[in-house]
């Protein structure tokens, strides 16, 4: 049995489901979107792309420290 994603990754099958996108899509997106800092990142998504604060704080989060977070 495969292990269960933890941190921000345990979001990534529910992001990609709801908002119709892949992960790497989405990572593409916030390094195109002109913005770099966290709370930044968070409201690009919220205010231009409809998502909800959890699932753009995990992405985010996931964006910007990689290394922190093995998927």
């Amino acid at each position: 049995m495969a292990a269960q994603p933890k941190g921000p990754a345990s979001y990534f099958p529910s992001i990609e489901a709801k908002y119709g996108r892949s992960i790497e899509e989405w990572k593409n997106t916030l390094r195109d979107s002109g913005v770099s800092s966290h709370k930044e990142l968070v409201e690009f998504l919220k205010t231009e792309h409809g998502f909800g604060h959890g699932h753009a704080n995990a992405l985010v989060q996931h964006h910007l420290h990689p290394e922190k977070w093995s998927v």
